[in-house]
Order: C-alpha cells, then structure tokens, then sequence
C-alpha cells in the first residue's frame, strides 16, 4: 500500500513499476483533492472549509472534525481495508510505504489501519508540527506559517487541530514492524522531526537509515533498495 507526495497525483500507465517489478503486489492511494504539483492524476475533495493558505495544509485547520488530513488518514485506512479485502491479497501481509507526505500517511496507517505488518516512513511531512514551522520556512510547512501570518490569533486553536494529525502522536500507537528514512541536510521535513516519530514509535522492531550528505531526495535508489529487502525480509 503506496501513498504519495505532497501535490502528486497517482500518475499513469507506468509510474509505479518498482516494487511490482521486485515481485511485491503495490496498491497505490491517490490523495484526493491533489495531483497538480507533479505528476498527473486527481481525485477531487469537495469536503473542504474555510479560508487557506495556498495548498491543502491549511484547509478546515481551525477545527480537527473539518481538516483536510482527518479525510486522508480516513482514506489511507479503508485503502489498507480495500487492499485486504482483494482476492489475490494475503491479509496477513500487508504494508505500507511511502515518503513525505507519502510517509506521513503511511505512518498514520501505521498507527489506525488493521492488518498492517510492515512499515517504510521515508522523510515524513506531517511529523513534529510544532517545531517544523519555526525551523524552516519551506513549503508545505510555509503554508501554515502563511496563515499564522494572517491570522495572528489562531495559534493556539491551529496547533490544536495539528496535533490531531502529528505523526510523533501517531507513532506512539503504531507497531507494525519499521523502516524509517532521514537525510540530514532535508531543509523541507527537518531530521529532528524524523527522529521524534522514530524515537516515540511504539513497535519495537524499528530501524532508521540516515543519510548524512543528502536532503529530502533522501537516499533514491539506495533507499528503494533498503525498502525491497525490508519488505522481503518482514513479509515473506
């Protein structure tokens, strides 16, 4: 089970050969409502509240029962149910994958979704909001920052609804077996905010692969490597 970067749609014929070509089954969730910031594919999101700052970071922020991501992290879900439910799919070995945004909502489904035996979080967005917005100032997290520009008194209720969705929260209740991924020069989702999800993961078989020399393209062909042999070795 694959989720996607922040902006990415599910893309075409072609764009997820990878994992399939390794011999592992891969459903892939489009994030609704995204898809135009690179590669192609949408699904619209017409669920959507209240003022915004560019992006969806910021859509339905004032209250965690209308924020964007409490719909994602309830699709990520059913997706692991779809996925579950199909045929040619053993329900005992299911994981889930992905990196940025795609790590963020794999670590959710870590945390809510039933089965889920395995884990890859590569670079997570989503993770240590606090934090992230006052160390870097890049998107999407400039997003939030944007809003808090504008509306100078909603700090507290903003941070509120965030920590609904914070991946560290959600890492305290996950336990599927674990590969986490930082690079330590990623000035999008600071390595800081990386470790605070690893470190409060709750499933004790956890490793994290660092790369010390590299940003957020994170370790690329290198990772997908550690991400095959993680798999093979956890599902089987």
């Amino acid at each position: 089970m694959s989720y996607i970067g922040y902006g990415g749609g599910r893309g075409l014929v072609g764009s997820w050969s990878q994992l399939p070509s390794a011999g592992i089954a891969q459903l892939v969730m489009d994030t609704r409502g995204q898809g135009s910031r690179y590669r192609p594919g949408d699904t619209p999101d017409g669920g959507f509240t209240g003022p915004s700052s560019g992006g969806v970071m910021t859509l339905g922020i004032d209250d965690p029962a209308t924020y964007y991501y409490r719909r994602v992290f309830t699709d990520a879900v059913r997706a692991v149910d779809a996925a579950a439910a199909h045929p040619l799919v053993d329900p005992a070995r299911i994981a889930v994958q992905g990196g940025s945004q795609g790590g963020g909502i794999a670590l959710a489904a870590a945390a809510l979704a039933s089965p889920v035996t395995a884990a890859v979080i590569d670079v997570p967005f989503l993770t240590g909001f606090r934090r992230a917005i006052t160390l870097v100032d890049t998107h999407p997290y400039a997003e939030i920052v944007q809003y808090l520009h504008v509306h100078r008194h909603a700090e507290e209720r903003v941070l509120r609804t965030l920590s609904y969705f914070d991946g560290v929260n959600m890492a305290a209740r996950a336990r599927p077996a674990a590969l986490f991924s930082a690079g330590l020069m990623d000035e999008v989702c600071p390595p800081s905010t990386v470790f605070a999800a690893f470190n409060h993961y709750a499933g004790g078989d956890k490793r994290i692969v660092v790369y010390p020399y590299n940003g957020h393209e994170n370790g690329e062909e290198f990772q997908a490597q550690e991400t095959v042999d993680f798999f093979r070795s956890r599902l089987g």
